[in-house]
């Protein structure tokens, strides 16, 4: 009798073991009903855009340089400095061309005082007329000569051909400036131009005036412009043509990266706001709603557009997708549909 009773004991425990570690169908929905909002995945038709590498032009670009032979006399701007139209950016000591002008001065005023007096004597009938026209060819001569010397003498000073920027300086004062020989670069900041080439293809449905997107890489931003000038011909080696794009005024500096974007068509796209999108690591996540329970879902997504992703893969289109996911939602979570 008591090793039957020892038996009974022993299976009864085993029988109550048995129904403490059984699990219960709910088991995933522990914990508390956390408050989410959802958006719908859709499907909409966007442009396919082919990206092209291009360079911040300045449209006014202008290389000074010196057109007789001098020193430096006065160059007191340096690099970067802004300047107006007109300004005097340098000036050239040259006494040669000086003495010149001094020289032609001269004989301007000999000439002047010879044609009076030949003037004079012709009305008094000293002289034959053909003494006064002499004397005022000589006049002539005299004054070509002086407007000569002076625009020589005027290359001596180099204004700024238009407002702008000094971007490179060749020189210092006490320099020696020959003719040809650059002084300093002058770039405008008022008109910039995004410079690319694109494949002859592609630009096939551009033209001048067309609005055109240009995306700068170190601001991180895109702005639209307007073609201004496209080539006429193609490059028989790259096959590529010339474009370039008026900016609006401020948006970029001369010199930057940028890319053009060019639309070559469409395709549908499955987008979601891109605030659905988590990352773990190198992984990309989405919570997904169904039937009140968050889903976990890995992703790969593509391009980003007014706030929102392109979902290559891991979605279909029409689920609910929760934004913003708290950070203690786990996956099978009872959730809650904020209005």
């Amino acid at each position: 009798m008591k090793a039957l009773r020892l038996i009974l004991g022993l299976a009864a425990l085993g029988l109550s073991a048995c129904h403490k570690v059984q699990p219960g169908p709910d088991t995933p929905a522990a914990g508390p009903v956390l408050p989410v909002r959802v958006a719908v995945a859709v499907a909409e038709p966007i442009s396919i855009r082919l990206e092209v590498p291009a360079t911040i032009r300045p449209a006014e670009r202008a290389s000074l340089a010196a057109k007789l032979t001098g020193t430096v006399a006065t160059f007191p701007f340096g690099l970067g400095q802004a300047v107006v139209a007109d300004q005097v950016l340098l000036t050239l000591n040259a006494p040669e061309v000086q003495a010149r002008l001094n020289q032609a001065r001269a004989q301007l005023a000999e000439a002047e005082r010879t044609a009076d007096r030949a003037r004079t004597l012709v009305e008094k009938g000293v002289n034959a007329p053909d003494s006064q026209r002499d004397a005022d060819d000589r006049l002539k001569y005299a004054k070509a000569a002086v407007a000569e010397a002076e625009a020589m003498f005027a290359n001596a000073t180099v204004r700024a051909p238009f407002a702008g920027v000094i971007t490179e300086k060749h020189l210092l004062p006490g320099d020696l400036a020959t003719p040809g020989l650059p002084l300093l670069v002058l770039e405008s900041t008022e008109h910039l131009r995004a410079e690319g080439t694109i494949p002859e293809k592609a630009a096939g449905n551009l033209h001048p005036g067309d609005p055109l997107d240009v995306s700068l890489d170190d601001l991180g931003t895109s702005v639209t412009g307007r073609i201004e000038e496209i080539s006429a011909a193609a490059d028989a080696v790259s096959r590529s043509v010339l474009v370039k794009v008026g900016l609006p005024p401020g948006v970029a500096r001369s010199g930057q990266f940028a890319r053009l974007q060019i639309v070559t068509g469409t395709e549908d796209t499955l987008l979601v706001p891109a605030e659905a999108v988590t990352r773990f690591g190198q992984m990309e996540r989405i919570f997904v709603l169904q039937q009140d329970r968050a889903i976990l879902r890995l992703v790969k997504t593509g391009r980003t557009t007014q706030g929102r992703v392109e979902i290559l893969s891991g979605l279909d289109p029409g689920e609910r997708v929760i934004l913003a996911p708290p950070a203690a939602l786990r996956e099978g979570q009872r959730v809650g549909v904020l209005p």
